[in-house]
């Protein structure tokens, strides 16, 4: 059945062009896919969450401040989400039809300035993507660091790199010994400091320059209150720290409170101890 004239029909609601640059990128060359940030909810009534991994970062993250929240620019986001939700194979054949473009080769594509690779089936897309186009080259900062693992890893497209970067729930799977890892400092000093490498003269040093990439943190000030001075890495593990303890109480705490009467004159016996 056609739709009524009145109605639009979904696939004149997608975006007409996937790519873009914003000011920092464009000053690089480099072009850029976005997703709305984080958590949210989409004008349908869909909520979504783009960044399933994220931890103490989604506190202060760039991408939830200033120009990203602008209608305009949540709306272009919110539609590339949608446009990946409601047909991803369509979108898949979309990206790599517009990738076809001459001013793309030879470029750098980055994956996500924000947003992140929320599920197996949309990491597998963008890998499909980049194989199809391998006069473009990808890369992309993340924390889906199982999923990168267990897709990229064994097999990955010689014109894609990545970055992990600390501030997620899996930032104890990182090794910065062997991996390619971002952190964010409270400044440039911090960064030298600590013997990282800085990529504020170009987003590609992050994953063409030194594998410890050091990030100045986002002047915002309420941002650099809740950072006092940590990084990210150092932060996210006092988080989990304290949620490790906060698991042994609770452990504790059930321990004993299993605990139940005996017969008189005895010690009391635990559920376990009934048990065995």
């Amino acid at each position: 059945m056609s739709l009524p004239e009145s109605t639009p029909s979904p696939i004149s609601l997608r975006p007409a062009r996937l790519l873009t640059q914003n000011r920092e990128l464009r000053a690089i060359g480099v072009w850029n896919w976005s997703l709305p940030a984080w958590a949210g909810r989409l004008p349908d009534g869909r909520t979504y969450n783009t960044c399933p991994s994220a931890g103490i970062c989604r506190h202060v993250c760039y991408a939830r401040q200033g120009t990203y929240t602008w209608p305009v620019v949540r709306a272009k986001h919110q539609a590339n989400l949608q446009f990946v939700l409601d047909d991803l194979h369509g979108w898949q054949q979309a990206m790599i039809a517009e990738l076809g473009a001459r001013r793309f080769r030879g470029t750098w594509v980055r994956i996500h300035d924000s947003g992140d690779f929320f599920s197996d089936a949309y990491l597998l897309a963008w890998l499909h993507v980049i194989r199809a186009r391998p006069e473009t080259n990808f890369y992309a900062y993340t924390k889906e660091i199982n999923r990168f693992r267990t897709l990229v890893e064994p097999d990955a497209p010689t014109n894609f790199l990545w970055v992990f970067s600390f501030g997620g729930t899996q930032d104890s799977a990182l090794d910065v010994a062997i991996d390619r890892v971002a952190d964010v400092f409270h400044d440039e000093e911090a960064i030298a400091a600590a013997g990282w490498h800085s990529q504020e003269a170009s987003d590609l040093l992050a994953v063409l320059g030194p594998h410890l990439v050091g990030i100045p943190a986002n002047r915002i000030p309420h941002f650099l209150k809740l950072l006092e001075g940590r990084s990210f890495r150092s932060w996210q593990a006092e988080v989990d720290a304290e949620r490790q303890a906060a698991r042994h109480r609770r452990g504790a705490l059930r321990l004993v409170t299993s605990r139940v009467p005996d017969a008189p004159g005895r010690p009391a016996a635990t559920q376990r101890d009934r048990a065995a």
